[in-house]
């Protein structure tokens, strides 16, 4: 069964009556890369920012779709929901795909690196907070 990312670029593929290399010159990126992609039944990591944006690009959808799907490629979940409209035709708002890729890896980690990784973001929170001024001194 294929993944996410396969599906998506096989189907845009089949849709457009592209080729992996006309994808890879609209989006600027090697034909390996998006033959591997579209071939490669397990995505290991999560590929590069620039890939992905440039996939996006030669694929001619949202850089978020492209994301996600590559990110459910790589057996990460991504929380949160697309930018767009609500049911009630409301404007969403948008999430942040950094913030949603780190929630997301964080599940796959062992409670003890989850515990890490916890009292690092209390280290960084405590670090960025401005500091109350002091009183003068009397």
């Amino acid at each position: 069964m294929a993944n996410a990312l396969q599906q998506l670029i096989r189907e845009r593929l089949d849709r457009k009556g592209w080729s992996y290399g006309d994808v890879a010159r609209r989006g600027g990126v090697p034909r390996s890369t998006v033959h591997h992609l579209a071939t490669t039944d397990r995505v290991v990591r999560m590929p590069q920012a620039t890939t992905l944006e440039g996939l996006a690009k030669g694929l001619e959808l949202p850089l978020d779709t492209v994301r996600r799907a590559a990110a459910e490629a790589c057996g990460i979940h991504v929380y949160g929901t697309p930018a767009g409209p609500d049911a009630d035709g409301t404007a969403a708002p948008a999430t942040d795909p950094e913030v949603d890729l780190l929630i997301a890896s964080v599940q796959q980690l062992s409670a003890e690196d989850r515990r890490h990784v916890a009292a690092l973001v209390e280290s960084l929170l405590g670090r960025s907070a401005p500091s109350a001024p002091s009183a003068p001194e009397k």
